[in-house]
């Protein structure tokens, strides 16, 4: 579990977060949603520790992260795994070896130790057979899963997704969402994703936050959203074709 308490951050002046307070529940597929520029990017990266925020607190399962010691913090991050909204996979490495860079850098593993974990996390997400592939070799969704395994490869606690399904094909970014959630549930993780794509937030949104303006506007689930009552989220959800065709308009 995940909690956000009274979190604030300004910069040069202007706030970007007001106040922002929340609770990201274990073995649930938890969404930060809104439009460009409302803040959700800024949020995401004051919960994994690459900004501190001005005022509220971060906590890992009750371990408030921004207090921490810098072996704490360590020990924390050590528990989060992080895909990227372009997959971030290193280039001149094979997809086994970007799915081994974590436990190269992070752990104590023997050689063996780490090529059983590698295989075993590539066999769950669908690519043993990729393994000694160059990203440039495989597909933009093929991209996706080697960063889902990557995540995860360290037995990740938290898992935080950026846009994850950006540039993909509706079938593709189904399959990358249903994995994301399948995972979730598997590991009970707990699982942040941040979106703007109604897609996603229709298939595997079981807590759902709306953001505006540097603020928390709305949060419930899949089910509430779309009779949820703040103007802000219903302008943002009837801009979506999705949305209008499951009100039938």
């Amino acid at each position: 579990m995940i909690e956000i308490k009274n979190v604030g951050k300004s910069f040069q002046g202007k706030e970007v977060l007001m106040d922002i307070s929340t609770t990201f529940e274990k073995g649930k597929t938890n969404m930060i949603i809104g439009a460009s520029g409302t803040g959700k990017s800024v949020l995401l990266k004051t919960i994994v520790g690459l900004f501190s925020p001005d005022k509220g607190a971060v906590l890992y399962d009750g371990r408030d992260f921004h207090k921490s010691t810098v072996k704490e913090q360590k020990i924390i991050r050590g528990e989060i795994g992080m895909l990227f909204q372009g997959s971030a996979l290193f280039d001149s490495l094979t997809v086994a070896e970007n799915v081994r860079f974590p436990l190269n850098i992070h752990s104590d593993l023997s050689e063996s130790e780490k090529d059983d974990k590698v295989n075993f996390y590539l066999k769950r997400v669908g690519l043993e057979n990729a393994a000694h592939k160059m990203p440039s070799e495989i597909s933009g969704g093929m991209q996706k899963r080697v960063g889902i395994a990557r995540a995860i490869v360290m037995n990740s606690q938290y898992l935080f997704c950026d846009e994850p399904n950006s540039g993909l094909d509706p079938q593709t970014a189904w399959m990358i969402d249903q994995l994301i959630h399948e995972i979730t549930q598997e590991y009970n993780l707990t699982t942040v994703v941040v979106s703007h794509d109604m897609n996603s937030v229709m298939e595997i949104g079981e807590y759902i936050m709306f953001m505006y303006q540097g603020l928390k506007i709305w949060e419930g689930t899949k089910d509430e959203i779309l009779d949820a009552e703040p103007k802000e989220l219903q302008d943002f959800l009837f801009s979506n074709k999705l949305v209008r065709t499951f009100k039938g308009i």
